[in-house]
């Protein structure tokens, strides 16, 4: 029988442990590591959730890397037209990591309607491109499809659809300017099959996507000829690195760029979620560990005639601290237990039903997403429960010093 946890058990459970005067300090400590768990969980998860959500959206739209001209082009134009007769199309085979690889291309437009118009780029992409993407934030309609022969289909975001009051169905005319003051300009009608809404504002106010026949055939272009490639990795967290081998692997007349480099601005702004997420978690720990020694230091005063009588029987000093050490575990796993089972509740209903609204033009989406997985959690409880122990040997010390005689008259 081990006589320590035996004896830290009949203490737990003794009638007046709860009306002792540590009562309300044991309360206060149990309750200090669950909101500890809790700010973590939540912390962690919301801050790793919205920086995949953002990557995310910022894929489906532009790639991984991008591949196109050399140019001092700083629009989300093309203006260089590239043959898509390359050695890494369609299968970009060289480079290990690379999961897929689309052409497209752009321009700028005008939407006009007898309401309203609205500057757009419209994004032309071929059979070969990733639907699967731009699925998920698909709200009304359906996916036009490139297989065949050109057609006028579009998708258009919610938001400019909702601008030039515009519905699944209806027909838009789109202007597009010849280069030349005296030309006129390029007319194209379209008509709307699918609505969609990332939630990214950048991309929302500006896209529309149809085919890329159209641009090929207003800029002259042949038909090998395309905008850009978009390359798509297996691996986010190893983007550099493949974006390096594909820039090896591509012509001289070629350049390369990650989405990192492109939106370089909002990826420096994700990297401050990690420092964000790191000082929660020091501040969160540091608080539920002082309240853990407060309440260890209460409990070995409360129990210092115990601790005389124990040390007379015969009782060494680490048995002692043991004793309680067992008993401050069972306050610490309390509140893991109650800190897990509210973080965790409070994630599932923010995944599922999506309470807490966010500005998308601030934060790029218009939820908090959530990243709940299991195995951070698990870290984060390991994590506490290491540093309290190692922090709760300190305040245990004390019972070493503790004279048998003088605790035994202790009142």
């Amino acid at each position: 029988m081990n006589l320590e946890y035996f004896i830290a058990k009949r203490l737990v459970t003794a009638k007046d442990y709860k009306s002792s005067i540590s009562a309300p300090i044991i309360k206060i400590a149990i309750a200090a590591i669950a909101i500890g768990m809790i700010m973590m969980i939540i912390s962690v998860a919301t801050g790793i959730g919205l920086q995949q959500k953002i990557r995310e959206k910022i894929a489906a739209f532009n790639g991984h890397i991008i591949i196109s001209n050399f140019d001092s082009n700083q629009s989300e134009v093309t203006l260089k037209p590239v043959s898509k007769n390359q050695t890494f199309y369609p299968k970009f085979t060289a480079v290990p990591g690379v999961d897929h690889i689309q052409a497209i291309a752009s321009k700028a437009g005008i939407i006009r309607t007898e309401t309203a118009f609205e500057g757009i780029v419209f994004k032309g992409v071929g059979s070969d491109y990733r639907w699967d993407n731009i699925q998920e934030y698909l709200v009304a309609g359906t996916l036009p499809n490139y297989q065949n022969s050109l057609n006028e289909e579009v998708v258009i975001s919610q938001f400019l659809a909702n601008r030039l009051k515009l519905k699944v169905g209806d027909a838009f005319n789109t202007f597009f300017m010849k280069e030349g003051e005296s030309k006129l300009p390029n007319i194209r009608r379209f008509k709307i099959t699918g609505i969609f809404n990332s939630g990214f504002q950048e991309f929302d106010a500006t896209y529309i996507i149809g085919d890329i026949r159209h641009i090929q055939r207003i800029n002259k272009w042949k038909a090998d000829q395309v905008g850009a490639f978009e390359v798509f990795v297996t691996d986010f967290d190893q983007i550099k690195e493949v974006g390096e081998q594909v820039y090896e692997q591509t012509g001289s007349t070629l350049d390369t760029k990650t989405i990192i480099e492109k939106y370089s601005y909002i990826f420096e702004w994700l990297q401050l979620f990690d420092f964000n997420i790191i000082v929660i978690l020091v501040v969160m720990i540091i608080v539920a560990t002082i309240n853990m020694v407060v309440a260890l230091l209460v409990l070995i005063l409360e129990r210092t005639q115990m601790i005389g009588i124990l040390k007379a029987l015969g009782a060494n000093n680490w048995t002692v601290r043991k004793i309680f050490l067992y008993n401050a575990s069972y306050l610490i796993f309390r509140g893991l237990f109650w800190g897990n089972l509210i973080g965790i509740t409070i994630l599932l209903i923010q995944q599922y039903f999506g309470v807490i609204k966010l500005n998308p033009e601030s934060y790029y989406v218009d939820q908090a997403p959530v990243y709940l997985n299991f195995g951070y959690i698990l870290l984060l409880n390991l994590l506490t429960i290491v540093v309290c122990f190692l922090v709760l040997l300190i305040p245990s010390y004390i019972i070493t010093k503790i004279s048998p005689v003088k605790a035994i008259r202790y009142d």
